[in-house]
């Protein structure tokens, strides 16, 4: 495998707490299609974790909390044919999900006042819109 996987500024995925699962396949393969456990599986325990900042993992684990079993993140990765490049998509994949789980949430909107034109020049269209419905009623056409 390619590296540490960071995944934000200098914390990245912690190898020792990453657990690998491999098993065979499904679709298409070749000679080594019945021999061959390309499918990779892999799960990071994010409840018992220490790798990341309390508050990062605190972020993390309210946001996946539809993603864990027990507390633990499971990523599958099987589109390629080689478990090499499965393992990667996978790390990256795990990767990229913890750095979106943990990252700060969004500044607040602040409303903005509405400038007088904008309402000024909504209301004038609205006005003329009722103007042209108006003239074709067909009153005092006698």
């Amino acid at each position: 495998m390619s590296g540490p996987y960071l995944i934000r500024g200098s914390v990245a995925l912690p190898q020792a707490e990453l657990t690998w699962r491999f098993s065979r396949s499904s679709g298409p393969g070749g000679q080594h299609v019945n021999t061959t456990d390309s499918q990779v599986e892999l799960r990071f325990d994010l409840a018992g974790t220490d790798a990341l900042p309390p508050v990062w993992k605190e972020r993390a684990l309210e946001r996946l909390a539809g993603r864990l079993v027990g507390g633990v993140l499971v990523v599958r990765s099987a589109e390629h044919r080689s478990q090499w490049r499965n393992r990667e998509s996978a790390a990256v994949r795990m990767a990229s999900l913890l750095a979106e789980a943990t990252a700060p949430p969004p500044r607040a909107r602040k409303p903005k006042r509405v400038p007088r034109g904008v309402n000024e020049r909504r209301l004038r269209g609205k006005r003329h819109r009722s103007d042209v419905k108006r003239g074709r009623q067909g009153r005092g056409w006698d």
